[in-house]
């Protein structure tokens, strides 16, 4: 009986321990979780515009109301990331299900080179969907207002001077960018840079999608 009571200690204390253990691992789960299931920030609203599409036909925000979509800004003529970053919005397209409302949207930056005929040919060089992935054109003006003020994306035109080519025409971001149903910016993604996988990109801009399409 005495031995008994001496090796209780030894049994208990392992038992307890992983108990303790086992509770502090769902305590940092639910953390987790609770953290995941917060909404996305909002950055900002989405002005009105009016843009033509590769094909031609006007393109305004009310075409995208009640769908989330995916943005990013490049040129067809692009020495740099423009054909890297197409080919991953081209990877987001084949990834999103066959049942998603979510659209794609690229904008040029060179209104005066990057006609709708010219968008069509780059779209379909890219195999994108016409029902799902815009190539949006438009004036100077019309392209800075949606680009710049609404979706917080850089295109500046480089000097002559300072071109290394004659294609070497604009600085522009490399980011994609989200809007939600109700035309709200709500998540920004780098795709470029050191460090930066575009399978791990990939992953949170589908992650982000499927929140925002749950949302009303």
């Amino acid at each position: 009986m005495s031995n008994a009571v001496r090796q209780a200690p030894r049994i208990e204390w392992p038992v307890w321990g992983g108990l303790a253990l086992v509770i502090l691992l769902l305590l940092v789960l639910l953390k987790y979780q609770g953290v995941s299931d917060q909404p996305l920030p909002v950055y900002g609203h989405i002005a009105d515009f009016t843009l033509t599409n590769q094909n031609g036909r006007a393109v305004s925000l009310a075409d995208l109301r009640g769908q989330v979509w995916v943005a990013d800004i490049i040129f067809t003529r692009c020495p740099g990331p423009c054909l890297n970053m197409t080919r991953q919005m081209k990877a987001l397209q084949d990834a999103l299900p066959p049942g998603s409302q979510t659209k794609l949207v690229t904008l040029t930056t060179d209104a005066d080179f990057d006609t709708p005929p010219v968008l069509k040919a780059y779209a379909e060089r890219f195999e994108a969907d016409p029902r799902r992935w815009m190539f949006l054109t438009g004036t100077k003006q019309e392209l800075a207002k949606l680009a710049i003020d609404s979706l917080k994306l850089t295109a500046i035109e480089k000097k002559p001077e300072e071109r290394e080519s004659p294609q070497d025409l604009f600085v522009h971001s490399t980011i994609f960018v989200i809007a939600d149903k109700r035309a709200r910016l709500r998540g920004v993604f780098e795709t470029t840079g050191e460090g930066i996988n575009p399978q791990n990109v990939k992953a949170r801009i589908l992650a982000a999608v499927r929140r925002l399409e749950r949302e009303p």
